[in-house]
Parts: structure tokens; sequence; C-alpha cells
């Protein structure tokens, strides 16, 4: 977990803002475009949220529910053992982020950490698994505890990413 932890003032100051219901909206809009563009340009080597925040981001691409087009999207990933876990807050709108669709309709997909690339496959964690899993997120980040007060009536949803059997 250490490195997800970037110990630097500025990293905590941006993930502070970040919970925040202002910056939530502003990072919703830039973070993806933003960290997709410095996720190319660095030839993978990180991202912009990776650098400011200090956290790990991991590319995950999904095949899309409607276009049945791969889409590649940032997302904070959480190592679990051989697996990772990730948390469908969508910066605490009301909606669940597209990627969520996504691996429901086909919970194959494909990620990037650490410049490694791997097929894995989504599975919706729920109960005690899916507590942990939400705790954990909120260890890395704190903003997942203002998430889920400004999401009231949705559950945000864990999934596990494992690889495929």
């Amino acid at each position: 977990m250490e490195r997800y932890l970037g110990s630097r003032p500025f990293h905590r100051l941006v993930r502070r803002t970040a919970a925040t219901r202002v910056m939530a909206k502003v990072y919703g809009v830039i973070q993806q475009p933003l960290d997709q563009l410095v996720f190319r340009l660095s030839g993978g080597a990180g991202t912009a949220t990776s650098w400011l925040a200090g956290v790990e981001i991991t590319m995950l691409t999904t095949t899309g529910a409607r276009t049945g087009r791969p889409r590649t999207l940032p997302v904070l990933g959480l190592p679990d053992g051989d697996d990772t876990i990730v948390i469908a807050s969508n910066f605490g709108r009301r909606r669940n982020p597209s990627w969520y669709h996504n691996l429901r309709a086909n919970p194959q997909a494909t990620i990037v950490v650490d410049g490694l690339s791997r097929e894995v496959v989504a599975q919706e964690l729920s109960g005690p698994e899916r507590e942990r899993g939400y705790r954990r997120g909120e260890e890395i980040f704190p903003g997942f505890s203002r998430y889920v007060r400004w999401a009231p009536r949705r559950q945000i949803p864990v999934l596990r990413l494992r690889p495929p059997s």
C-alpha cells in the first residue's frame, strides 16, 4: 500500500482537494483526458494523477456496452494479491461510470499497471467482500468516504479484476 500514498505535502493536498465537491466536479471533467494524454506522452510511464496525487493509476480497457469498441480509461486500481480492486465512484456523481456499465455487459478487460498489460475478468463484489474493498479504497483515497454521501441513491459498486481462469 505504501506505493499508493505519496508522502509529499503536495500529494496530500491534491487528494484532499479531490474530496471537495467543487474540485471533484473539476477533476471529473479533466482527469480522464489529462491522464490519457500524459500516459500516451510518457510512453505509459505514468499519468497526471499518479504524479500529482501520488497514487497508482490503472489504465482499464473495456468493450463499449453499446458500441462494442474498446474504451480505455484511467481508474484507481488497488492491488489485492494477483487481483485488482476498482471502485466505480464516478467522483460521487448520481450515476455509475461508463466503464462499470461496459464491464457489466462484457466482463473481459485489459489493464495496464506499471507498464505491464494483462487480461482480466471483472466480478462485482457484494457483502463483506465489497465493504472490505471499499474500506481499502478509503485508506488510499479518503475522498471515497465523501463520495458515498454525495451519491446516497446508489451503492457505489466495487469490482474485482482477476486473471482469467
